[in-house]
C-alpha cells in the first residue's frame, strides 16, 4: 500500500475539520472496504482518519416511531439488538448474514451506507424501508443518497452520524449470495412502510434502485404471486463471470416474490 498520515479522531467535528483541510483524506469506519482498498493501491488518501474512538457514533435506540442506529454500531451489534429485532426484525436478519462473523464484528452500518457497494446490503435496508441517512450538516432521504456506484450524496467534509429506519409493519430481505464473498448477485428488500410499499434491489446494478411496478402491485395486494410476473428489463444490470443480465433480471423476480412470502410468515429458503 502507499504511504499516508494516519490521525485517530479524538470527536467527530476532529473528523470533519481534518476532512475540510484535506480533500484527499479518507474516513475509516470498519475498514473492511477501505483497508483492502488500500492493501491493492486501489485507494492513495493523504490521511485516514480512524473514527473508531468516537464512541458517540455507537448505540441503537427506539425514537418514537424508528429506529435509529449510530454510524460506528457494528453489524454484529445490529443483528443481535434486541430493539431491531422487536421492531424492525427483517433488518436484524439481514445484518446477521453480512458476510462473515470478522466482517460483521468489524464492518459498521455507516461505513457500508458511505461506502455504497453496489452489491452491500444495508443500501437495500435503508431504500427498501424508506430510512433517513442524519450527516454532520443535515438529513437525507435514502431516495435520494444513493447516487450511483461508490457515489452518494454526501459533500466533502460530511460525515453519516446515524440512519434512521422507519418501523415497517412488515419487511423481509432476501438475497442469492455470490458463496465466496456472501454479497448478493441479487438481494431484494421489501417493506410495507408506512409511506407505503417499497421494494429495493441490491447486487442487480450499478447501484441499489426501486422497482416501482413491484410495488404498486404489491400496494394493491402483498401476496407473492403479485410480482412472480413482473420482469424487470436485463438492460441496464449487471453481467460478470458470476451472473449474465438475464440471469440476474430472473433472480430479481425470484427473490422479490420469496422476500414477500417471508414478510408474511411463511418459512422460505434462500437457496
Amino acid at each position: 500500500m502507499y504511504s499516508f498520515n494516519y490521525r485517530k479522531a479524538a470527536s467527530l467535528a476532529d473528523a470533519s475539520s481534518a476532512l475540510v483541510r484535506d480533500s484527499d483524506a479518507k474516513v475509516l469506519a470498519g475498514g473492511q472496504s477501505m483497508i483492502a482498498a488500500l492493501k491493492l493501491r486501489l485507494a492513495r488518501p493523504t490521511e485516514v482518519i480512524d473514527l473508531g474512538a468516537v464512541a458517540d457514533l455507537r448505540y441503537i435506540r427506539v425514537e418514537g416511531s424508528a429506529v435509529v442506529i449510530g454510524a460506528m454500531t457494528t453489524h454484529a451489534s445490529v443483528a443481535a439488538s434486541t430493539e431491531v429485532r422487536k421492531a424492525i426484525p427483517a433488518l436484524a436478519a439481514l445484518a446477521g448474514d453480512i458476510g462473515d462473523r470478522q466482517v460483521r464484528n468489524m464492518g459498521t452500518i455507516g461505513g457500508s451506507v458511505a461506502n455504497n457497494d453496489p452489491a452491500a446490503d444495508y443500501p437495500a435496508a435503508c431504500l427498501g424501508l424508506g430510512a433517513t441517512i442524519v450527516t454532520t450538516q443535515r438529513k437525507i432521504a435514502a431516495d435520494e443518497f444513493f447516487l450511483g456506484m461508490y457515489e452518494t450524496a454526501l459533500q466533502p467534509g460530511e460525515l453519516i452520524t446515524a440512519v434512521s429506519f422507519p418501523i415497517a409493519k412488515r419487511a423481509a430481505y432476501m438475497k442469492f449470495k455470490n458463496p465466496a464473498s456472501r454479497f448478493a448477485l441479487v438481494g431484494v428488500f421489501v417493506g410495507d412502510t408506512p409511506s407505503g410499499v417499497r421494494v429495493a434491489v441490491t447486487g442487480a446494478s450499478a447501484g441499489v434502485f426501486r422497482v416501482s411496478d413491484m410495488e404498486k402491485a404489491l400496494t394493491a395486494k402483498f401476496a407473492a404471486d403479485s410480482v412472480t410476473s413482473i420482469k424487470v428489463p436485463a438492460d441496464d444490470l449487471n453481467a460478470d463471470l458470476h451472473a449474465q443480465a438475464d440471469y440476474r433480471a430472473h433472480l430479481i423476480t425470484v427473490m422479490a416474490g420469496r422476500a414477500v412470502r417471508k414478510a408474511l410468515g411463511e418459512n422460505v429458503s434462500a437457496a
